[in-house]
């Protein structure tokens, strides 16, 4: 969760790289790209002496350049130490003649000490040795050596240091490679390689609205110092304040949002004439000295933007010069990890290095090359070093981790993996399993949790739990190996599924529709400024390899864009060319993700839901609630009045430990019953609150029905028809799995009785569900449709693939070999494409139904 984590760094590759440029890697200038070494005084005598025999030379030591204060008694300094010449801006003068003349300070000047002259002789070798010492002494690590005949100049450093410039870099060593080191770290960013900073795109919120009416973001008419500042921008520029924003000219805009320059505009009688500084410019400083609530209130308007003084490379300058390889090979750190690792695999395969350096590279290059042919293998090529841990999905966390075992070559470990296949298109899941017995092989034991189909038929031994969830599971209903489950009966769904004794049917009939949102020229990430319609009333499904850019069409440009088209706050879509098709059929749209439903520990599904309020007010419905004056805020156990004050309703109370994890006790007070003891004595038919908060959804369900609770199992049937009859009713949100929260998400939708026609988009919802959870998901997107709902879903596996109306499928490979449109149409139509990788295994799926 570190913003300093990256792919490079959680795999230890980027260490390995660190100490790679540190031992083999060559420096150069920024400025003008000369290679930088470093010389011994032996190596300075030996260039000395290898000039014609007889020459005159003249060794000198750099006091200073482009100086302009303190050269006078810089000069008083060396003449008290015996020196008697100097260089001032290439032209040698005695000391007296500096006493004689005016005084130096007050104009730069490029000032060298003569050390020594002489003539190259073979017997000079040892004054020339103590000369070029004194220099480098009296120079800072740096000596010039000028031919006097020819006035050619040679600039010798014990430094790595540029013979035109002087600039200068420290020994190499691998802390230098890191930005997480301060000797490494961009100076600008700290080593993030991002800053932050206000978006223009979030800034202008809402650019077919004037300026008064609001499209700039807290800058509208409501306040009357920026109401007279608009008037004054409108008078100066000659525009309508009542015209729209995107229709102003471009140069309005730009004086708007970034300021008018050295142009001064009149202001009024109060301000009088000044250049206006833009509301960028303007919130930035706000932002300085703003108080914590305004810094909220603005931080909705920012972003995290590449440094710009490192360029989001996260490393100083010099660094970023530092370079191994020759001609086309020739690359830096950063450029390294900002290649894909495919793409870096190939570089390090093929990487040739020369004389000493390639000794000392051989074995680390052999290491990185290794560790990146793992990470490829497991289906991750797509990736790069640069990569930042935070934004990687849960499945690619857990198989990056898992390569990193795989390099390390350990054996006797127990590994356990919690569905390693999350977000594995059934292409790379081949590979991932040729990885788990790489592991298994190199003596170890592999323990996975799993749903997919080819790794439990790829496992040598099947434990299944079951024969249901929650209270109907927890029996071993096969412990044995694999091949032994034809007889092992049929009282397990995930034994029925393996032999086929039962399935998910084809779709009697795919629908049809004419109507269609098309996005035009996509282009964000990958995209290759493809075309691509998406069908209204039907289920589709985006499907392509990991990395092949389904994310970045549905999330970042189409979600994006139809919020825009909404009139609804969004980020800024990434880069196309626009949106076409029915827009009026589409009242909303919805991204049902795996996030958290509650930020509280005491959220729970049935809140989300509803249900709670109705089961509130049966409780408070009841006699002694009426006795008494309980109202339904009584049953809440998010407000005061009848919840436990000691635990504020939690039922349990955390203890914070220094150096262990923290304790979490139940409450002492109500003993995890959440409520105060009048409270418990209210019941329903022999159930009070904390009873029915207690029961399973299928519990409350078959409970409420005995007694005609129409209200509150209509909305607790969805949570059941959604695969969640095993959860408790107060079992907390945080206890969830994304797949769970995205499913409650789901249910709520579903228990929605009058909606508009709405867009929800669903990402790999399949997550953590079995075959038998998959049927009862796709009845749930059956029954959002013939509400007349649109779903849309980005997914790889190829249960609910065969089963959607219309397949999107791009590709071919991930990175820069995706983001193409194979094929596009229904199952059996995408099935054909001979490119596809997806059609490859759909084809041997439905061949199969």
């Amino acid at each position: 969760h570190n913003p300093r984590s990256t792919v490079g760094t959680v795999t230890e590759i980027h260490d390995w790289l660190r100490l790679l440029f540190a031992r083999a890697g060559v420096p150069h200038c920024p400025e003008h790209g000369h290679a930088l070494h470093i010389q011994t005084v032996a190596q300075m005598v030996d260039a000395a002496l290898a000039l014609p025999e007889g020459a005159r030379l003249m060794l000198l030591a750099p006091l200073a350049r482009g100086q302009s204060e303190g050269l006078d008694a810089l000069l008083e300094q060396w003449q008290a130490r015996g020196y008697v010449r100097f260089r001032i801006d290439g032209r040698v003068v005695q000391a007296v003649e500096l006493t004689r003349g005016a005084p130096l300070d007050g104009a730069p000047h490029d000032v060298d000490v003569v050390v020594d002259r002489l003539r190259v002789r073979a017997d000079a070798e040892v004054r020339l040795s103590e000369s070029f010492e004194a220099a480098l002494r009296a120079g800072g690590e740096r000596a010039l050596l000028v031919e006097m005949d020819t006035g050619t100049e040679h600039s010798f450093s014990t430094r790595f240091a540029c013979p035109e410039c002087g600039y200068t870099l420290p020994a190499l060593e691998p802390r230098m490679f890191s930005f997480n080191a301060p000797q490494g770290a961009c100076p600008a960013c700290g080593g993030l390689g991002v800053q932050d900073a206000f978006d223009a795109s979030r800034v202008l919120a809402f650019p077919g609205m004037s300026l008064p009416s609001g499209a700039v973001a807290l800058w509208d008419a409501r306040n009357a110092d920026t109401r007279r500042c608009q008037e004054a921008l409108a008078a100066h520029y000659g525009f309508d304040l009542d015209e729209p924003f995107e229709r102003l000219p471009p140069q309005v805009q730009h004086a708007v949002l970034h300021g008018s320059g050295e142009e001064c505009i009149d202001f009024g009688e109060d301000e009088g004439r000044h250049p206006f500084e833009g509301v960028l410019p303007m919130f930035e400083r706000r932002w300085r000295s703003a108080s914590p609530p305004a810094r909220e209130q603005l931080s909705r308007l920012r972003t995290h933007k590449p440094c710009p003084e490192c360029g989001g490379a996260r490393l100083a300058r010099g660094v970023q010069h530092v370079f191994i390889g020759e001609g086309a090979q020739r690359r830096a750190i950063h450029e390294v990890s900002s290649i894909t690792l495919e793409q870096a695999r190939e570089y390090f395969s093929a990487l040739r290095l020369h004389g000493s350096r390639a000794d000392i590279a051989a074995r680390v290059v052999q290491e990185v090359a290794s560790r990146l042919r793992f990470l490829c293998d497991v289906g991750l090529g797509y990736l790069n070093l640069a990569r930042s841990a935070v934004t990687l999905s849960g499945g690619e966390a857990q198989r990056i981790r898992l390569a990193s075992q795989i390099g390390s070559a350990l054996s006797g470990v127990m590994y356990v993996l919690d569905e390693p296949s999350i977000g594995l298109h059934s292409r790379d899941t081949e590979r991932l399993i040729k990885v788990l017995k790489q592991l298994r092989d190199l003596g170890n034991t592999v323990i996975v949790v799993e749903h997919d189909e080819e790794i439990i038929r790829a496992a040598d031994w099947l434990i299944d739990i079951g024969p249901e969830a929650g209270r109907l599971g927890g029996e071993v209903i096969y412990n044995g190996p694999s091949e032994g489950i034809a007889g092992a009966g049929d009282t397990s769904h995930t034994l029925r599924f393996l032999t086929g004794a039962e399935t998910i049917p084809l779709p009697l009939a795919r629908r049809k529709s004419n109507s269609y949102i098309e996005v035009k020229g996509a282009r964000a990430n990958n995209l290759k400024g493809i075309d691509v319609r998406f069908p209204l009333g039907l289920m589709t499904c985006v499907t392509g390899v990991s990395g092949s850019g389904k994310s970045s069409l549905v999330r970042d440009i189409f979600y994006n864009a139809m919020k825009r088209q909404l009139d609804e706050v969004a980020d800024r879509p990434g880069e196309f060319l626009g949106l076409e098709g029915d827009m009026k059929m589409v009242n909303a749209i919805e991204f049902v993700d795996q996030n958290p439903i509650g930020k509280s520990t005491r959220s729970n599904p049935v809140t989300y839901v509803k249900a709670w309020d109705e089961i509130r007010k049966l409780f408070a419905a009841q006699a002694l609630s009426q006795q008494m004056g309980f109202t339904p805020a009584f049953f809440s156990f998010n407000t005061d009045g009848g919840r436990c004050e000691e635990c504020k309703g939690e039922g349990t109370v955390t203890i914070e430990m220094q150096f262990m994890a923290d304790l979490v006790l139940p409450c002492e007070s109500c003993h995890g019953q959440r409520f105060k003891p009048e409270i418990l004595d209210v019941r329903f038919h022999d159930k009070n609150v904390c009873d029915v908060l207690d029961m399973t959804i299928n519990q409350a369900i078959e409970f409420f029905s005995e007694y005609k609770e129409k209200r509150i199992i209509s909305l607790l049937k969805p949570l059941q028809d959604v695969g969640l009859g095993y959860i408790k009713l107060g079992q907390s949100s945080s206890t969830l799995s994304g797949g769970e929260n995205q499913r409650v998400k789901l249910a709520y939708y579903l228990g929605m009785e009058k909606s508009k026609p709405t867009i929800f988009i669903f990402d790999e919802p399949t997550t953590g569900l079995h075959f038998h959870d998959i049927r009862k998901l796709l009845d749930s997107f059956n029954a959002l449709i013939s509400r007349g709902h649109t779903i849309i879903i980005i997914e790889h596996n190829l249960e609910v693939i065969k089963c959607a109306d219309y397949i999107i499928d791009l590709g071919p490979e991930g990175g820069d070999a995706g983001g193409n449109l194979l094929a596009c149409g229904t199952p059996e139509e995408v099935a054909k494409c001979k490119n596809s990788f997806t059609a490859q295994f759909l084809r041997d799926k439905l061949s199969k139904q």
